[in-house]
């Protein structure tokens, strides 16, 4: 148990290498003005104390949050256990394969889509036939990896599109979302999701939190980790703090291209986002736990894909935190306390 701990504390302390801390850490001493040696000194006790590491440290806030409150914050390994306990590997290829995730959830996906494993040329031509565009996915990247947006004209060979798609892993063909006219005022070069998580324990579905994630304005994707940005929504839909972005830490009160206020912007369809997800949690139990990419359309909310390990710290960014305290005692109101012992 001893050598486990020490393992866990070098991996949260340095999370990749020490110049990815430094810089970290400077950016908590622009933030809060904190002395930058007191602050290594609390980031080593942070990492022994509650096995959180310098990226945890700053997003989390933790050079403003003291005491009992530290102990508020759901973290990484919290957040393991919760995916380990209450999801069987074993099932894993329903969500990690996008073809089998659209199969399996077809009814609350919203669109059309075709597999060309089981498909040939002259369906892929019968699908796109009538649509402008159709989006071809890679059935196992995640993070907006190996998508691609497929114009359709009158002149395409779909013998060679059909190769081609194949060639890059690209099986799954789908229809293209029409987002919500509200979502798409933030920013209309990318389908804007929201990320709600759900727990299904011993029967019962639970939401546990819902995030916004709005592209750049640049890539067609809203990925965090293509340039994209979050914000915490609040339980009744409503946005009430700025949007943070990871690829330069800043957090944007406006959207850097449309201009529009993340801060009193309304999710459209919030209510029933969360209660599609919450009966979505009980097709497969085997996976207890899941974050739900979901998009909102004229018509209602649609399902995107389901995750098997979602965020612990980006629905506990200090700066969309009201009152400075984790989320942890909501998982304990759900698990039970003796859970996380």
């Amino acid at each position: 148990m001893f050598f486990v701990r020490l393992k866990s504390f070098f991996t949260r302390l340095f999370e990749g290498s020490i110049k990815r801390m430094i810089i970290n850490m400077n950016c908590v001493h622009e933030e809060t003005g904190k002395n930058r040696f007191i602050m290594f000194f609390d980031i080593l006790w942070c990492a022994v104390r509650y096995s959180v590491g310098h990226l945890d440290y700053r997003v989390l806030g933790f050079a403003l949050v003291k005491g009992k409150d530290r102990k508020t914050f759901l973290t990484m390994n919290h957040n393991l256990k919760v995916a380990n306990t209450l999801n069987d590997k074993s099932v894993f290829y329903v969500f990690n394969d996008k073809t089998e995730f659209d199969r399996r959830y077809s009814q609350y996906l919203g669109r059309d889509f075709i597999d060309l494993h089981r498909s040939d040329a002259k369906a892929l031509e019968e699908f796109c036939k009538g649509r402008k565009t159709v989006f071809a996915k890679s059935t196992e990247d995640f993070g907006g990896a190996g998508m691609s947006r497929e114009v359709i004209t009158p002149d395409i060979d779909y013998e060679q599109m059909y190769e081609r798609l194949c060639k890059n892993g690209q099986y799954l063909v789908e229809e293209e979302i029409k987002q919500h006219e509200q979502m798409s005022k933030l920013c209309p070069a990318s389908v804007n999701t929201v990320r709600i998580a759900t727990i299904n324990y011993r029967g019962q579905v639970h939401f546990m939190y819902a995030l916004l994630r709005v592209g750049n304005g640049v890539n067609c994707v809203d990925n965090i980790c293509s340039g994209g940005m979050y914000v915490i929504i609040g339980e009744d839909g409503l946005i009430t703090k700025n949007a943070y972005c990871n690829d330069d830490f800043r957090y944007y009160e406006k959207h850097p291209v449309t201009g529009v206020s993340f801060a009193g912007f309304r999710v459209p369809y919030f209510n029933e986002a969360v209660e599609m997800c919450k009966k979505a949690a009980e097709i497969e139990p085997r996976i207890g736990y899941v974050g739900w990419d979901v998009a909102i359309t004229d018509k209602g909310p649609v399902l995107v894909e389901g995750n098997t390990m979602p965020s612990y710290a980006l629905c506990q960014n200090h700066l969309q935190n009201d009152g400075g305290k984790g989320i942890l005692p909501k998982y304990e109101a759900v698990l039970g306390k003796d859970f996380f012992k």
